[in-house]
């Protein structure tokens, strides 16, 4: 009978769980690596001869093609090498036109529509990859700012990506913005020629920042968290009790609370290159121990305060990409905290609706801990190799 229902648990592997570690095993470690986020970039400066210079990084061939963005370079190649001469330039002309729409610059509310170029298409900048783009990644705006104008704003439509990365420069008073801007919002007002110790206080206001950062810091985990996914699920696996499951969250979340808050504020921080090894060495210890021990030893809940140390570090990483608004630094950081918090419990919450209601049978840890454990270490284990090779 046991055998039986054994081999019923094996099929009641849940996909939930299984789903995430084929993905975490199918995706390149570099992809996964807690902290890359997919943010459109987009550079402004303010040069002190009265003109000024835009670059957004895009994917212009997958644009001028009318493609997904997740297109394979090599067949946007293929496309363009079987293209006549006529019709490419026609094509480039075309994604002018429509960029031109796309973009839209304002000075003192007044719009400014200023021809975009492609600095990089037919030089070796575009060729740099080992798929070399034709278009390149960079799209150009230039002009004069209007005699008198006293502020600026840009916003890109919704064909540029969940988020905007802005970093705003006006190199005559050496002030620096970074807001971060949702699908299709407008910048905060840039003012010219303001105190750069103000720079950004009060462009937004604390609860649309702290709203703004809880989407990100959720998003970080689910969906783009796959190793913090894994080191809470491998948290959840160690025992069938939930006091276990409490006091390693807890401990888990004081933690990279801490060193978030200090890698934030420069009291103290550690290179990528240390951190982000020692995030998925963390990912493979719990789940080893989970195969070694049903319950939880009394050393368990220091070694995961540890572990949640090395991962703050990490979420302090996606928040220096990101860029903190000026004048808003406690709302954002308090709501990006937030955002993982409540993604971590919804990952325990799935991984329940999943296989919690089996946790009392007598074959779970063998059908369920076992394997699952097992699978994440290997995970973990692997991402430490490679990202110690790769130096990530």
């Amino acid at each position: 009978m046991r055998n039986a229902m054994q081999k019923y648990a094996n099929r009641m592997n849940p996909p939930v769980l299984w789903g995430a570690l084929a993905l975490a095993l199918v995706l390149p470690a570099r992809s996964v690596s807690a902290h890359n986020l997919d943010v459109t970039q987009a550079f402004v400066v303010f040069k002190t001869d009265g003109t000024y210079l835009i670059d957004i990084r895009a994917h212009l061939d997958a644009l001028a093609l009318g493609m997904p963005g997740n297109t394979p370079q090599a067949k946007l190649n293929e496309i363009f090498r079987a293209m006549p001469s006529e019709e490419l330039d026609k094509t480039v002309e075309d994604l002018k036109d429509m960029l031109s729409g796309r973009i839209h610059i304002r000075f003192d509310d007044i719009k400014r529509r200023p021809t975009p170029t492609f600095p990089e298409f037919r030089t070796a900048l575009a060729a740099t990859s080992d798929e070399p783009s034709v278009l390149g990644t960079t799209i150009r705006l230039e002009g004069r700012v209007p005699k008198n104008a006293a502020s600026f704003t840009i916003s890109l439509s919704r064909a540029f990506g969940n988020m905007t990365q802005m970093t705003i420069i006006e190199e005559g008073t050496g002030i620096v913005e970074k807001p971060l801007l949702g699908q299709g919002e407008d910048s905060p007002p840039f003012v010219f020629g303001g105190d750069p110790s103000q720079a950004g206080a009060g462009a937004e206001d604390g609860r649309t920042v702290f709203g703004r950062f809880i989407i990100q810091g959720f998003e970080h985990i689910i969906p783009k968290g796959i190793d913090h996914i894994l080191f809470v699920l491998g948290l959840f696996l160690l025992s069938t009790h939930l006091g276990p499951l409490l006091w390693q969250i807890s401990a888990f979340t004081v933690a990279h609370t801490i060193t978030l808050a200090l890698a934030m504020t420069g009291v103290f921080s550690l290179p990528s290159h240390v951190v982000e090894p020692l995030i998925a060495l963390s990912i493979a210890y719990v789940a080893i121990e989970n195969i070694a021990t049903p319950k939880m030893k009394p050393w368990r809940p220091f070694v995961v305060f540890a572990f949640g140390l090395l991962h703050g570090m990490g979420f302090a990483g996606v928040l220096m990409e990101l860029g903190l608004p000026r004048g808003q630094f406690a709302s954002a950081l308090v709501g990006f905290n937030v955002g993982v918090e409540i993604g971590q419990l919804s990952v325990v919450a799935l991984a329940f609706l999943a296989v919690g209601w089996f946790r009392k049978k007598a074959w779970y840890r063998a059908a369920i801990i076992i394997p699952q454990s097992l699978a994440i270490a290997a995970v973990g284990l692997y991402w430490t190799v490679e990202r110690i090779a790769s130096g990530a």
